[in-house]
């Protein structure tokens, strides 16, 4: 997919942040977008500037977690467009809370949204996207899908195995002589509403944690991550690292190993008793 122009885009939570400006984007550059979210005011504002840019656009309400649902989708995204050539698999949602406070349910939650979707996805579009014969699958991680932080264990469980879903993926695309290129993403702090729409448990304050993340740690807007995550997928980049700041991490994982874990545990101990 070196060019976008007249090809068939996926994009789930397309009703704000990264979501809505990879569709922005893609119209600009002559694609046709399917988008999908389960926020319907969200989703009819990008449906209204995707049409402003000039793009052709499927627009439907999606809870990527109903995999019935999402098959269903599938299959009308096909059937209006007759190919699609990428997904973006992109929707995804938060929880702060520490395993000794959460309910099974807090963790089920996010897996059936931020793994769980993933799968749903890829499944769901890849034998129109091996057909098309030029493809791409491009599953959203995170910056904590390469390192663990204390209070995210669901999230942290949910990307870690994106990850591995995905590298798995792009070595079996690459065995198969499929022309699928497959890449991972992996944003650090993003100005989009994921943190402010988080939920948490236990002692944790969501409102002051979102809005410590928003003051301290979202430093790359939503604009400039979609067009990294398009130059990567115009490369067809295996990984790619979204921001200073996750740049900086994966190597000091890479660098300390095991130990990064103590240093994150005195980091984010400070950073608590800064929101608190």
């Amino acid at each position: 997919m070196k060019d976008f122009r007249n090809k068939v885009v996926v994009i789930t939570g397309a009703g704000s942040g990264m979501g809505r400006e990879l569709a922005i984007k893609l119209a600009q550059r002559g694609a046709k977008v399917a988008i999908s979210d389960v926020d319907p005011d969200g989703l009819a504002t990008t449906e209204r500037l995707v049409t402003e840019a000039g793009g052709e656009v499927h627009s439907q309400l999606l809870n990527v977690a109903e995999r019935e649902a999402f098959l269903t989708y599938a299959d009308a995204v096909v059937e209006h467009f007759g190919t699609v050539n990428a997904v973006i698999n992109n929707a995804g949602i938060a929880h702060h809370g520490e395993v000794e406070t959460m309910e099974f349910k807090d963790i089920e939650r996010i897996m059936d949204v931020d793994y769980w979707g993933v799968v749903n996805g890829t499944k769901a579009f890849l034998p129109a996207i091996i057909a098309s014969g030029d493809g791409a699958i491009v599953n959203v991680s995170s910056l904590f899908g390469l390192l663990s932080e204390p209070g995210q264990a669901a999230y942290n469980s949910a990307k870690f195995a994106v990850r591995g879903f995905t590298e798995a993926l792009r070595q079996e695309m690459l065995i198969s002589g499929h022309n699928v290129a497959v890449t991972c993403v992996h944003p650090g702090g993003i100005k989009t509403a994921i943190a402010r729409n988080a939920t948490a448990s236990g002692d944790h304050d969501a409102a002051a944690t979102a809005a410590f993340f928003d003051k301290y740690l979202a430093n790359t807007s939503a604009p400039k991550a979609a067009d990294i995550i398009l130059r990567a997928v115009q490369k067809e980049n295996a990984r790619v690292l979204v921001g200073a700041d996750a740049k900086l991490i994966d190597l000091g994982v890479r660098l300390v190993g095991s130990y990064y874990q103590g240093i994150t545990a005195k980091i984010t101990q400070w950073g608590m008793s800064r929101v608190s």
